[in-house]
């Protein structure tokens, strides 16, 4: 086993055989080998900093069904907000104070936020803070509305392609959707010129390690410069209520081979980590992850935008408890930096 995660560094990528191996692999000695590569490689690149983006979660609207979603249009208990143009501002504002440099519009697919609106958002957003990073994360929306964000300042999109198998995508979500038109969404914006990002749930329903190789491919044609994976964790008013949540363990593994297939990619230690671990940011961190990405949404509101069950949004995921999480960092030996943080991949 070492000597094939040697030769994951060396090549940045393996066979299909060698990547079920590596994924299957329980060796505690070759997995500890497996991320203290990974974090060699992540330190070579971006040093031991770690880049804050403040999330503001700014619709639990929703058009789409996706089976595995809190938000999902057919949750009738979910809870609806949207925040104002004012009430982003505002977050913003506060955030800017507290040290962000990048500010991440997260939401449902709500059709309220049209082109001409979120562009709005976006220039004041720029006007007020032209240092700043905006990176957007809405889902599923046409070349030409992608190039209008775009145009009016958005650097970054993330969108998670959750899977790359169209049978497993059919499994996950309504007849309606398009694992196609996903990936065609995902190819638009790196054409358009944005930092783009995709990823996947680790342990998802039905997912089968074949899957996980199958992404890690469709990962090196896309490309892209940041990759968002977590655990699945299951939501109890979604038709995968009692289906089991994803392995920690697997995750981040799964971080670490990311992160040695792309050395330069920006790969975060993501909330729903952190929910199924109360060290899960750290692990990841120590295991090739370099961002995290604290709530500033309101208050009221953080409980609302409910993706899976106990999703964590105070303590030191809230942006009010900065100071905290500079101190979880520096106990591993990492430095939270205020830096705008842009991917070096090309």
């Amino acid at each position: 086993m070492f000597e094939i995660i040697d030769r994951l560094v060396k090549y940045q990528d393996l066979n299909d055989e060698e990547f079920i191996s590596l994924l299957n692999c329980t060796d505690v000695a070759a997995m500890e080998y497996l991320t203290h590569r990974a974090r060699e490689v992540c330190d070579r690149n971006y040093g031991r900093k770690v880049y804050i983006r403040g999330l503001i979660e700014i619709s639990s609207y929703c058009k789409n069904n996706c089976y595995y979603c809190g938000i999902r249009r057919g949750n009738a208990k979910a809870e609806r907000y949207r925040l104002t143009k004012e009430e982003i501002l505002d977050c913003c504002d506060h955030g800017w104070e507290l040290g962000f440099r990048t500010f991440v519009m997260q939401g449902g697919e709500d059709n309220y936020y049209t082109d001409e609106l979120m562009c709005e958002i976006i220039r004041e957003i720029k006007s007020r803070y032209p240092n700043c990073a905006v990176t957007l994360s809405l889902g599923e929306r046409g070349e030409e509305s992608f190039k209008r964000m775009y145009d009016a300042g958005a650097d970054r999109y993330l969108l998670r392609h959750e899977t790359a198998n169209t049978e497993h995508y059919s499994k996950l979500h309504p007849k309606e959707m398009s694992l196609e038109y996903r990936k065609k969404c995902l190819f638009d914006l790196r054409k358009i010129g944005y930092q783009t990002g995709c990823g996947i749930m680790v342990g998802s329903p039905y997912q089968t390690t074949e899957n996980i190789v199958e992404d890690l491919h469709f990962m090196q044609k896309l490309k892209p410069h940041m990759i968002g994976i977590g655990p699945f964790i299951h939501h109890r008013d979604t038709p995968f209520a009692d289906y089991p949540n994803g392995s920690v363990e697997l995750t981040i593994k799964l971080l670490s081979i990311l992160r040695l297939m792309f050395p330069k990619v920006l790969l975060p230690a993501t909330t729903a980590l952190g929910t199924k671990d109360p060290y899960g940011r750290e692990k990841g961190i120590l295991a090739g992850a370099n961002v995290v990405m604290p709530n500033l949404s309101p208050v009221a509101t953080r409980k609302k935008y409910s993706l899976y069950d106990n999703k964590i949004c105070t303590d030191s995921e809230a942006a009010e408890n900065l100071a905290d999480l500079k101190k979880r960092i520096k106990a591993i030996d990492y430095e939270i930096v205020t830096d705008r943080g842009d991917s070096l991949c090309e």
